[in-house]
């Protein structure tokens, strides 16, 4: 399975911000879409990514306070990505190992959408659970010992 499958799925909803935007708007608007990342857009190109990790860590810094910032100053600035061709298990190795919730994807520098860990997880459970039905299926029609032996 591909990233592009997954994308088909999900949808084209993306929610992006500048890296000028105020750190607290930001997170307000994470908030009121129950979302858990922003894509940082500069000029037409990916330039980080803003997770509720990035805001915790802003959080923490000011002392529960969100503080002043902007996005720029708590963005991850090299965030990894993928492209639609990037297999599933790429994709599962790589936010494992970068301990990645959300990645871009992109191809060429077109950014398509963002692949979260729950995308991942869903798409296994539904390919798993696809493939077990017709493991089942394929064994209830299982020919009995002799049947169509001529």
């Amino acid at each position: 399975m591909k990233v592009s499958e997954i994308l088909k799925v999900k949808g084209d909803i993306l929610y992006t911000v500048t890296p000028d935007m105020p750190i607290a708007e930001a997170a307000s608007t994470m908030a009121e879409k129950d979302i858990g990342s922003l894509v940082v857009m500069e000029f037409g190109e990916l330039v980080g990514m803003l997770t509720f990790r990035e805001v915790i860590k802003a959080l923490h810094a000011n002392k529960g306070s969100i503080g002043a910032g902007t996005v720029r100053k708590h963005m991850d600035d090299h965030p990894i990505t993928i492209t639609p061709d990037t297999e599933i298990n790429e994709v599962r190795r790589l936010m494992l190992e970068k301990h990645a919730r959300y990645v871009p994807v992109v191809d060429a520098k077109t950014l398509l959408g963002v692949i979260s860990f729950y995308d991942v997880a869903k798409a296994v459970l539904e390919a798993q659970s696809f493939e077990n039905r017709m493991l089942k299926a394929y064994i209830r029609d299982w020919p009995a010992e002799g049947e169509g032996e001529e």
